[in-house]
């Protein structure tokens, strides 16, 4: 479902850009969300080893630091899976999360305004830890760019626009 955005002169309009702090709301309410899911998953599945791994002092048997860094060792394959998972899963399934459904956003292709691609999606997500790397300046870059662009839009060919 492809808008066709007109001007009144019956020339082609550029969509409206979801600014900076909109996006900034969104990625609260995503990180709010999405952490809620992961702690609640990590208990369903790790149970007290998890519970027992956040409040190890440094006393602790060397069984039990054993038995600790195994469960560590899953514990971050779930912390890092998981969030890409339900994050591009959104994206696929509605082109949006939760936090930019409360900001009328939507992620679009950069060059046609329609869905993006999976293969979009997923440099888009990796696209974040490069944003994030240096400083957050990837994303900072949101409140400067002309079409409201972060870095890891710009690697991707995205635009996150109004709804």
């Amino acid at each position: 479902m492809e808008e066709q955005l007109t001007n009144s002169a019956g020339g082609a309009a550029e969509p409206r850009y979801v600014g900076f702090w909109a996006r900034f709301l969104a990625m609260l309410i995503d990180n709010i969300w999405v952490t809620i899911v992961l702690v609640l998953v990590l208990l369903a599945v790790f149970g007290q080893d998890f519970m027992a791994m956040a409040t190890m002092g440094p006393d602790a048997s060397a069984e039990m630091a054993g038995a600790a860094m195994q469960g560590a060792a899953g514990s971050m394959i779930v912390q890092l899976l998981l969030p890409a998972i339900l994050i591009v899963g959104f994206w696929m399934w509605k082109a949006t999360t939760p936090g930019k459904m409360v900001v009328s956003a939507k992620i679009v292709d950069a060059k046609t305004l329609g869905e993006p691609s999976t293969g979009q999606l997923i440099v888009r997500y990796v696209g974040y830890f490069i944003s994030a790397f240096v400083f957050g300046l990837g994303f900072l870059w949101v409140a400067f760019d002309k079409r409201k662009q972060g870095w890891h839009d710009k690697i991707a060919g995205t635009l996150v626009v109004k709804t």
